[in-house]
């Protein structure tokens, strides 16, 4: 089975939103509380990019390219973390993948789904 599971990827114009959904089918409620949660993007031939993170007390980080714009968020009653994409531009368009860290430390993710695309056209 799946550890983790992204949704909700598809094709908008610059300046719409989107939200991704990772459940987290393959944790248990206490694993998934303890862990680290994050969102990475990656466009063909260029290096993976983290684009927000948030921890297992909350704590949330993002990356300069998406702070004020992408929004994470986590619900450890359904084992699902969220990443709200807002005023999109055409250089967001990645495939977006979920990770975790079983550690909850943020530190090296040891779990991810197999991502899914997201194309912003100007």
């Amino acid at each position: 089975y799946e550890r983790l599971v992204e949704s909700g990827g598809g094709s908008v114009q610059a300046g719409e939103s989107l939200r991704l959904s990772c459940a987290a089918p393959g944790f248990t409620s206490r694993g998934y509380e303890g862990a680290c949660v994050g969102w990475f993007r990656q466009v063909p031939g260029k290096a993976r990019e983290e684009v927000a993170t948030v921890d297992n007390t909350g704590n949330t980080k993002y990356s300069d390219s998406v702070k004020g714009r992408f929004t994470i968020s986590r619900d450890n009653g359904e084992n699902t973390s969220y990443l709200q994409m807002d005023s999109l531009k055409p250089e967001d368009t990645a495939t977006y993948y979920c990770a975790a860290d079983s550690a909850g430390f943020c530190g090296g993710m040891d779990y991810w789904g197999k991502g899914t695309l997201v194309t912003v056209s100007s």
